[in-house]
Order: structure tokens, then sequence, then C-alpha cells
């Protein structure tokens, strides 16, 4: 089955797909002596890439032999459940408002990769993010993965992305080459530093390879 631009499963001897390993390898790397088990992947501004970005990385890290989850937590325009071809709901909210001891995880047909879809949006996403059920809800799924991965919105138009941050391990930051403004991206790491969130690293999309290697790295 073919991923709408998951090229990490459509094209897995692809550079792009070869940067998203990379990616992989220096978070395992970078997290020696900090573990960085569960994640928030995010954008300064909307249209940058971050669902993909996550989408393609879970898939490396399924494919490394470690348990991967995918939760949508994007709750004004959550994506995963597009990007898999399955349905929205049950969900992430279905879990925190009925408080399901039992996560609605989706089989993505990816060995080791899960998705926990958004589930129907709420009325009050900052409120919900921030408050304690979903505490409960991140302790469960890190007791079933090695990795959990958070899509979050952008990070400067809302508040939902810092206030998850401050409940995982750290902030995965998506940009895109030519697409990113610097003053958003400047903007984006002062609001992580100035709540003390750990930011693992960061990921440019569409930046030109090396004139050497041609092509494009997808990351």
């Amino acid at each position: 089955m073919a991923y709408i631009d998951l090229v990490t499963l459509n094209n897995p001897r692809s550079q792009a797909s070869e940067a998203y390993r990379a990616l992989r390898t220096n978070l395992v790397f970078s997290s020696l002596n900090a573990p960085l088990h569960a994640l928030v992947v995010t954008s300064p501004a909307p249209m940058e890439g971050k669902s993909i970005a996550l989408a393609n990385l879970a898939v490396t890290m399924a494919q490394g032999g470690k348990r991967t989850i995918i939760v949508d937590c994007d709750l004004r325009r959550p994506g995963q459940h597009t990007i898999w071809g399955v349905p929205q709901e049950p969900g992430l909210t279905s879990m925190m408002l009925d408080k399901q001891a039992e996560p609605p995880l989706v089989e993505t047909g990816v060995e080791n990769l899960w998705l926990l879809p958004s589930g129907p949006l709420p009325p009050n996403p900052a409120d919900l993010i921030g408050g304690p059920a979903l505490d409960g809800v991140i302790a469960a799924l890190r007791g079933r993965a090695d990795y959990v991965l958070f899509d979050a919105p952008p990070i400067i138009s809302v508040t939902d992305a810092a206030l998850l941050a401050a409940k995982l391990d750290g902030v995965l930051l998506v940009m895109k080459a030519g697409g990113t403004r610097r003053d958003h991206a400047e903007r984006a790491k002062e609001l992580l530093e100035r709540i003390n969130v750990r930011i693992a690293g960061t990921v440019l999309l569409d930046a030109p390879a090396d004139a050497q290697m041609g092509g494009y790295y997808g990351a």
C-alpha cells in the first residue's frame, strides 16, 4: 500500500529516506544521557510539513525495531488520520474525555508502528492539553512503546505545543527551506526556551543537498 508523501515507505532507498534515518540516529545518540521517549513534533508556523516529517520519522523508528506510537495532538487541524488513511475517531480526545484505560490505537500497516488519531475535536484544545487528563494518557502510552511522537499545532500560532512540550521529554522543530521565515524560527526558539523546554533538534525540509550527491534531501 502506498501512502501519500511517505517517502520512507514509497522510496526507502532515496536520499530523503536516508536523511530521516540519519535524523533517527541523531535523536538516539543525543538522548543517551537524557532519554527522549516522548517527543513533540511541531513547527514555527502552519504549512511547514511537520505532520509528514513526523510520520516519516516514525516509520524509520519502527523499521529500526522500536515500538513507536504516533499521537495526533493537533486538535485544531489534525492530519495524521489522512496521511495513514484511517478514521479520525475514536482517538486521543475520546480516551481523555471518556477516561478510557485502553488507548484506541490503530494499526498503520507498518510493523511496530501504531497511530492514536485525534478523535473528536474539542471546543477548548488548549484547556484539554494543559489539563490533568492528558497526563494519564501520556503515562499509558509511554508504557506501550519505546517512542511516542506527538503531532502538535505550530508553536507560535497557539499555546497547545508549548503546553504539551512541558509534559514531555523534548521538542523537535520542523522548518521548511524557503518557507519558514527567520523571525518565526527565532520566535519559536524563544518561546520554547522561555518555558525551559528541551529542543531536541531541528529538521529542515526541502533543503538542497550537497552538489556532489545530487538531488534534494527531504529532511
